[in-house]
């Protein structure tokens, strides 16, 4: 399953102008707060999470929160993510990659979520 997500990254800005710390508290952990370097990394990381929660089909709400998401870096830097136990168990998640770019304003994230189930095949007609 793939999911995509786009965000202007003058909008997250305003967003942290507005609301600060405590905004971003809404959909990120603290953990991830210390990652947060600017507007736009706070814009790429929102747009990966939208993009995790289109590739699951629920989209960000009861089933699936900002919460159940967490970004990290690798060693060398590389995001990832990781998620809580009831997403993984819920929708049965054996491995996920994510990237993010940002170009001029814009934040791209883009999530491939690889699940147990093969309920998500390619329906035939």
């Amino acid at each position: 399953m793939i999911g995509i997500d786009l965000i202007k990254t003058s909008r997250m800005e305003r967003f942290m102008e507005r609301f600060g710390e405590r905004g971003l508290l809404k959909f990120l952990s603290t953990e991830e707060l210390t990652l947060v370097k600017s507007y736009k990394t706070a814009a790429g990381f929102w747009a990966i999470k939208e993009a995790f929660s289109k590739a699951i089909g629920t989209g960000i709400g009861k089933s699936c929160s900002f919460h159940d998401m967490r970004i990290y870096k690798t060693a060398t830097g590389a995001p990832k993510l990781s998620l809580s136990k009831k997403i993984i168990d819920k929708f049965g998640i054996i491995d996920v990659s994510i990237s993010i770019t940002h170009d001029g304003e814009y934040a791209v994230g883009v999530v491939g979520v690889e699940v147990l189930s093969s309920s998500n095949k390619v329906k035939q007609f």
